[in-house]
Formats: C-alpha cells, sequence, structure tokens
C-alpha cells in the first residue's frame, strides 16, 4: 500500500489574491498607523541593553511572594526597581536602572544582595552603563536602516525597481508592526528582540523573493496575461510551498517560546510575530504594488501606444 503525501493545500488553487488586495492595505494601512501612534505616545518597554543598568538573577528555595521583596528593595535607595518570576516561582529577576558613580553595577548588587538577605543565591548578574546602552541603541538602529536600504538595492539590480519597492514597502510593515505589537503588550524590548527582527527581514524578504521569482517567470511565458490575473496565478503557484514553510518554522518557534525559558521569550514571540506577518505581507503587500507601479512590459505597452511625436 503506498502512503499519499499529505497536502493542506493543492497544488491547483486559484484563490483571487489580488481582488482582496485594496483590504489588504485598507488594514495594514490602518495597523501600521495605531502602531505608530502607541509607539510615539507609550514608547517601548526598553531593557537594559538600551536604557542601562543591572539585571541580577536570583533563586530562593522557597517561592517568592514579589510584593513583599519588591517592599525590601524599594527601602534601600536605589530607585525604581522590576521584578519578573521565572522558573515557577523560585527565581526572580531584579532589574535596577543605571546609578550614578556605579558604571560597572557592583555597588547595586551589593545593595540588592543585602537586602534580600542570606536566603537568596545569586545566578547571573548583567550590567550595562548609560555609555553602552547608548551605543546599543544607535548600532541597532543603523543595522535595521542598512538591511533595508541593502535589500532595496539587491532586489533593484536583481528585478525592476517596482519590485525593489514593494519588497521593502512589505519590510517596513513587518517592521512596524512588530514595534507596534511590542508597544502594545509591554514586553520587554532588548537586543535579542532587534536581532528577531532583523530574522524577520530576512525571512520576509525570502518569502517575496520567492513570489517575485514566479512573477518574473510567468511575465516572460505569459506576454498576454492581465497583471494582476499573472500575480494571482504566480502566488497560487508558490501558495503550498509558502504556507508548509511557515507552518514547519511555526512548530520549531512554538516550541522554543514554550520549553526555551524566559531568556529567549522575546526573541521566539518576535519570531512567531514575524512569520506570521511576514508571509502575510509578501502576498497583500509586496505584490500588490506591482500593479499599482506597473511592470516593465506594461510601461513598455503603454509607451508603444503613445502617438509619435512631430
Amino acid at each position: 500500500m503506498r502512503w499519499k503525501p499529505i497536502r493542506l493545500i493543492p497544488d491547483d488553487t486559484k484563490y483571487p489574491f489580488m481582488r482582496l488586495s485594496r483590504f489588504g492595505f485598507f488594514v495594514s494601512g490602518i495597523l501600521c498607523a495605531i502602531s505608530i501612534a502607541l509607539f510615539a505616545v507609550k514608547g517601548l518597554n526598553y531593557g537594559i541593553d538600551f536604557k542601562g543598568g543591572t539585571e541580577i538573577r536570583v533563586r530562593s528555595a522557597n517561592a517568592v511572594e514579589l510584593d513583599a521583596l519588591r517592599t525590601k528593595l524599594d527601602s534601600i535607595g536605589i530607585g525604581k526597581v522590576e521584578l519578573q518570576q521565572v522558573s515557577g516561582g523560585n527565581e526572580v529577576l531584579v532589574k535596577v536602572a543605571s546609578q550614578e558613580g556605579d558604571q560597572e553595577g557592583q555597588l547595586t548588587q551589593k545593595k540588592v544582595m543585602e537586602a534580600l538577605g542570606p536566603g537568596f543565591e545569586k545566578r547571573s548578574v548583567n550590567s550595562v552603563g548609560g555609555t553602552v546602552s547608548s551605543e546599543y541603541t544607535q548600532n541597532a538602529t543603523g543595522a535595521v536602516m542598512l538591511s533595508i536600504i541593502f535589500v532595496l538595492f539587491y532586489l533593484w539590480m536583481r528585478f525592476e525597481w517596482q519590485f525593489a519597492l514593494g519588497a521593502v514597502l512589505s519590510l517596513l510593515h513587518d517592521v512596524t508592526l512588530s514595534i507596534g505589537l511590542f508597544s502594545l503588550i509591554g514586553l520587554e524590548f532588548n537586543l535579542s528582540v532587534v536581532a528577531a527582527i532583523l530574522t524577520i527581514i530576512g525571512y520576509s524578504l525570502n518569502d517575496t523573493v520567492v513570489v517575485f521569482d514566479r512573477i518574473r517567470e510567468f511575465l516572460r511565458r505569459y506576454k498576454s496575461m492581465g497583471l494582476a490575473d499573472l500575480i494571482d496565478f504566480s502566488i497560487n503557484s508558490v501558495l503550498p510551498r509558502t504556507i508548509l514553510t511557515s507552518l514547519a518554522t511555526l512548530m520549531a518557534l512554538l516550541a522554543l517560546y514554550l520549553f526555551g525559558g524566559e531568556v529567549i521569550h522575546g526573541f521566539s514571540f518576535a519570531m512567531i510575530w514575524g512569520v506570521v506577518v511576514g508571509t502575510y505581507s509578501s502576498i497583500f503587500i509586496a505584490s500588490p504594488v506591482l500593479i499599482l507601479l506597473g511592470t516593465k512590459r506594461e510601461i513598455s505597452a503603454a509607451e508603444a501606444k503613445r502617438p509619435a511625436r512631430t
């Protein structure tokens, strides 16, 4: 008995994606506007990588009561203290903003451990000074912007400028929505999340290039087919591969999020969101831009219809 392969998406789908593109633009435009407003008004919950400070991971033999612990630490005069419970309640992350005259965080560590008492064991320490955190912020912003610029240049050389602009708009859409989501839910934004955003850019770009390659191939093969129908045909032809790749990636990321521990929660969460929004944007943002701007084939046809100058 021969086993037939499981097909989540049939090979001969004919979904009219471009008919939904206006709705996709409308929804994405609203979500991007909300994301920008959230970032401007609420901002991000920056980790110590960006705002500077000391993060101490401590462990107790018994379950920790955060309220009692916060009362202890608020009384030692080190400013606002953030507490995050991990590992079933026995471990706590103590986050303290940078203290003047304590660049290495040694004095902060000493005060915190003295206030906690002998019942707590120091597991790890991460300390970032104000100057270093400022450099991290500039480097992270520059890395994201440079990656988008390089993507624009690469696609311009490989395809046409219309393809490049569509891909960059798709990437900006993904980054904007990712930042808006982190602002909305208040999840800590640190260097690992920046790494996730750069990975999202790469994943979304790969998905977009697969679609664009098929569109370019069909533009040469079906020269009389309308552009909207041709883009629908191209997306449907790669849809099984796109969906299966996204699902396989999501399964791995969900395992990381559920079992990888608190340290990589931000990274795995950003990646899960990025896979979903990146797959969406390659279909409903990048591809419809080609209809708005036209391609070399449409531009050449339009020029051929113009009356000759006398």
